[in-house]
């Protein structure tokens, strides 16, 4: 059973990443507009209010500067400023819709989904983009998508893994590592009924297996590289929803949740929901691809 490592109570704790040089995890709560951030080895906690919502991040090369995705478009964030520099807006033609889920591929180009906050959450008007090196914006043909999640690239880049959350499946694609970063062969990498829950974050371990947090399941699911399901881990939380490879040598699970929408009752059953929780493997991940 996993440990509560950051007793948050977060109502959507999201978007978790390892900074391997600085020994310090990171992630948001969304619907707070906050930034945190935690040393697990001395403690400390900090965290950083938001102008809006922070869906997912990455990180640069440079350690103070992170690459944000909020609810209406990216910006850079300077954590020792607090200086928000706006790149671009994303869908501001869709008021329904905001910034999802996002990780970095093996070229260091930050790739993520949208989110349909409408009354019927399961239309899939969103997109997904990729934000290049140079800053240029592009979507990438991968079609609509109401809940874009479990965005993460095989060890050779040349696979792309993706979902809509409200499918149930895991899909992933073939992906050109070259400039022109093209798509193709769409299919199914995990059915809908492969594991309790529906898909969230999920992450790439050094052996080339998908993790996948299980929203509603209170499970994380590791898939080998042909989709059957290899390892079940759970959780004392049934929200799961990002996943990460952090401590010093990488082989340490963190997972963040989120209480949203969760009734009193299952609160009480669950009261650890919310938190950032850790789990020692056996096996490592790899260290988070940076911008740029």
């Amino acid at each position: 059973m996993m440990k509560l490592a950051v007793d948050g109570r977060h109502v959507l704790g999201e978007g978790i990443i390892w900074n391997e040089r600085t020994g310090r995890l990171l992630w948001t709560d969304i619907e707070s507009s906050e930034l945190w951030s935690h040393d697990p080895a001395g403690g400390a906690l900090e965290r950083w209010p938001l102008p809006e919502r922070l869906c997912s991040m990455a990180l640069t090369e440079d350690d103070g500067r992170l690459l944000l995705a909020l609810a209406s478009g990216l910006a850079f964030f300077d954590l020792r400023t607090g200086e928000l520099t706006r790149i671009c807006e994303v869908e501001a033609h869709l008021p329904t819709t905001r910034l999802n889920d996002g990780r970095v591929d093996r070229q260091g180009r930050y790739v993520f989904g949208a989110f349909n906050q409408a009354n019927d959450p399961k239309h899939p008007i969103g997109g997904f983009y990729r934000l290049n090196r140079d800053l240029s914006l592009e979507r990438l043909p991968l079609g609509g998508v109401a809940i874009a999640n479990s965005i993460c690239f095989s060890l050779d880049g040349r696979t792309m893994y993706y979902c809509d959350s409200g499918t149930g499946e895991i899909r992933c694609c073939d992906y050109d590592p070259g400039d022109a970063g093209g798509v193709a062969r769409l299919r199914v990498f995990a059915p809908a009924d492969a594991a309790p829950g529906d898909p969230d974050g999920s992450t790439i371990d050094a052996e080339g297996y998908l993790w996948n947090a299980r929203w509603g399941g209170g499970q994380v699911v590791r898939f080998a590289p042909d989709g059957r399901v290899d390892r079940v881990l759970p959780l004392q939380a049934p929200q799961p929803t990002c996943l990460a490879f952090g401590g010093p040598r990488l082989d340490v699970l963190y997972v963040s949740s989120a209480t949203q929408n969760m009734p009193a009752e299952a609160l009480a059953a669950a009261p650890a929901s919310g938190g950032v929780f850790a789990h020692a493997l056996d096996l490592r991940g790899l260290p988070e691809q940076r911008f740029g």
